[in-house]
């Protein structure tokens, strides 16, 4: 019994309520919803955050795929929000389901960043071998949850080494079909110099980026908060290429022309984008789910070699390990062009 403070009151118990037990063994249970009708009609995603625990075996399979947006906490110039990866991530993640189930879970809003961009205020960067495990984990748990379709949607240029890197080291280790999806590839820049012209546009913190931003939210950005900073002009090539550097010039943590910038832009970019990613997410879900990790093919004797310890179908096995990667060193995407920096 708890001690009172001298001079208070004792509190009565509130009464328990009276039980019936006369028929109560006779009742017919309370009919189970549909997990079907925690969606809105014609298809779309509930948030994995309200799912109740109760619920989440039903709902896990009834949805059709789970979505992730991936972004960062990054200084993108006086005129955008630090956010500005994770409003496009989780923006057009929000829109990727078209007549499909899908379950939208939390972002991740740390992430590696670049020497580029490390040093301005509000940047908040975690190590590459932090990121990588700490998606591993994250990208793992989802798929144990009961979920082997997994959509991420990426706001961040540095997400797609490390999220890459991660997806790899699942699909080890679980049976899952694990798609990466960056929002800024999906408008061509054929269509955004349709936009703008024969100015750069696609930089980090430039009129693309901003626009986009602006498509979403356009209360979050100050457009007379800077003037143009004209970035450095590409490479004279047309082949594929990387260039990561210190410091380009010239450059404020950002680059852009952003005076041409608008929410109607953002509105065309924000449909061309999403438009395309729906027609991805169709295609993934229209094709099979992959066969499970884990086995090699069979040798000479027709005998299939037993999984590495710790890969099995259903996760990691007791005695097995259960270390992520700690390299951030990892494959990135390829670029079909060009590209320096190419997005946020």
């Amino acid at each position: 019994m708890d001690e009172l403070t001298p001079g208070a009151a004792a509190v009565p118990a509130p009464a328990r309520p009276a039980t019936d037990t006369g028929d109560a063994g006779n009742r017919p249970a309370a009919a189970a919803s549909d997990p079907a009708d925690d969606w809105p009609a014609g298809g779309g995603l509930i948030p994995a955050s309200r799912v109740p625990g109760s619920r989440l075996p039903a709902v896990a399979a009834a949805a059709d795929f789970a979505v992730l947006p991936v972004g960062a906490v990054e200084w993108h110039g006086p005129h955008l929000p630090l956010g500005t990866d994770l409003i496009l991530a989780e923006g057009f993640a929000r829109e990727s389901a078209g007549a499909h189930r899908g379950v939208l879970f939390p972002p991740v809003a740390y992430a590696a960043c670049p020497g580029q961009t490390r040093p301005w205020p509000g940047t908040v960067a975690i190590r590459p071998e932090v990121a990588v495990g700490y998606l591993c984990d994250v990208i793992e748990g989802i798929v144990a949850a009961g979920f082997p379709r997994l959509l991420l949607v990426n706001g961040h240029d540095a997400n797609m080494s490390t999220v890459r890197a991660a997806m790899e080291w699942v699909s080890g280790r679980r049976r899952a079909s694990l798609l990466l999806v960056n929002w800024f590839q999906l408008v061509t820049p054929e269509e955004t110099a349709a936009l703008w012209g024969d100015r750069p546009a696609r930089g980090h913190g430039g009129a693309y980026e901003t626009s986009g931003v602006l498509g979403f939210d356009p209360e979050a950005v100050r457009l007379d908060a800077t003037t143009d900073l004209p970035p450095r002009p590409r490479l004279a090539t047309g082949h594929p290429y990387v260039l990561v550097e210190s410091r380009p010039d010239p450059w404020q943590g950002w680059s852009g022309h952003v005076s041409m910038a608008s929410e109607s832009a953002g509105r065309r970019v924000r449909e061309l984008a999403a438009a395309r990613l729906r027609d991805v997410v169709d295609a993934w879900l229209a094709a099979p789910l992959p066969g499970p990790p884990g086995t090699a093919p069979p040798s000479d004797g027709g005998v299939e070699a037993a999984p590495p310890a710790g890969e099995t179908d259903g996760g990691p096995s007791p005695d097995g390990p259960d270390t992520a990667p700690r390299s951030g060193a990892a494959s990135g995407a390829r670029p079909t062009r060009g590209e320096e920096q190419d997005d946020g």
